[in-house]
């Protein structure tokens, strides 16, 4: 091979060399952790075993089978997913409405836009504090309604569950709306004036087809920041938490820091990571359908 062939080969592999430490952040931070994690859900590993815990005895695929029979997993999937799809729709129109609304400048437009961002700037921590606070019995929501309700134990649990995640979550729609406002040329909205079209023509044939996949991309965010969520639920409700707010990473949690089953509690772990990647490969298959199309 000549000097100018290997200098050529030497180019066009330059690239792939570039990529080298951002593969090896990718192994140590991901793949690693996440063959550990498949390699601790076959293995019997408890508070005992947890010393040696790589001579703990293998036991395959059966804390899959106890966390599915013998666990509240199941219900902790279902009351999960549940509430997460509830959040996530209900975040749409309001975070949407919120873009609209602040699109077009007006006096204030600076205050507005940074009020509206509070909920999501601050700590889940902070969030889950000052929401228990206000939903105590004696607390500020039953001096407004007047009646006393347990907000924090009982059926009425989750539905505080879904009002205080959602109130936390919709700013990040209302960013990528905003975001995806931006995008929409002048003189479409020009056109549409000229043609005497109403606010809701605009929004459902202008606006709303630009937004598609900004929204999308904002629905399968939010729905897995909720599926996700530990800080919030833990601190709103403490542990173990009540039966109609015992989410998946709360039950994790338990299982693993309470009960010391760790083998098990990694299992549950590894479940989680399908549920969400089934969202997530919905997502990306539409988009590639969609480039497809184009």
């Amino acid at each position: 091979m000549t000097t100018a062939a290997r200098r050529t080969v030497s180019r066009r592999q330059r690239p792939l060399w570039m990529l080298a430490p951002g593969g090896v952040l990718l192994i140590v931070v991901i793949v690693v952790p996440l063959a550990v994690a498949l390699l601790v859900s076959t293995l019997d590993l408890n508070q005992y075993t947890l010393r040696q815990w790589t001579d703990a005895p293998n036991v395959g695929l059966d804390n899959y089978v106890e966390a599915w029979r013998e666990t509240a997993l199941p219900h902790a999937i279902w009351v999960s997913v549940g509430y997460s799809v509830i959040v996530t729709v209900a975040a749409v129109p309001l975070g949407l409405a919120a873009a609209l609304a602040t699109q077009q400048r007006f006096r204030g437009r600076a205050l507005v836009r940074s009020v509206f961002l509070v909920p999501y700037v601050l700590p889940a921590f902070v969030v889950g504090t000052v929401w228990r606070t206000f939903l105590q019995p004696d607390g500020p929501a039953n001096g407004l309604l007047g009646e006393q309700y347990l907000w924090l134990n009982g059926p009425n649990s989750y539905w505080a569950l879904i009002v205080v995640q959602l109130w936390t979550s919709w700013p990040l729609l209302y960013l990528l709306a905003l975001s995806g406002l931006q995008g929409v040329p002048d003189d479409v909205h020009e056109a549409a004036a000229l043609d005497g079209a109403g606010w809701w023509p605009k929004l459902r044939s202008i606006i709303l087809p630009h937004l598609r996949g900004v929204l999308g991309l904002g629905m399968v965010i939010e729905f897995l920041h909720t599926l996700n969520s530990f800080t919030l639920p833990y601190v709103l409700f403490g542990v173990p938490a009540p039966h109609d707010v015992e989410v998946l990473p709360v039950l994790t949690y338990v299982e693993s820091f309470q009960n010391f089953k760790f083998g098990l509690s990694a299992a549950m772990a590894v479940l989680s990571l399908v549920l969400v990647s089934i969202p997530l490969s919905v997502y990306l298959r539409a988009v590639r359908l969609n480039r497809n199309e184009d």
